[in-house]
């Protein structure tokens, strides 16, 4: 089943803050076992979401959400 366009957030927002959490998780899997690459990409990955869970934001601004 399709979902209305019209309803709820823009799916930007959803998959944005998913994918901060995600991120965060990864960011403190890579700390606690040293491991910084993990770390670096958790950090970058909340950053993605942040930008991602914006573009979202905004888009709701235009459609008058």
């Amino acid at each position: 089943m399709a979902a209305n366009e019209n309803e709820g957030p823009d799916p930007d927002r959803t998959e944005g803050s998913a994918k901060r959490v995600v991120g965060k998780v990864k960011e403190g899997i890579g700390s606690l076992v040293g491991d910084e690459k993990t770390r670096h990409e958790g950090k970058s990955e909340q950053v993605e979401g942040k930008v991602q869970n914006t573009i979202g934001s905004i888009k709701d601004t235009l459609k008058g959400k």
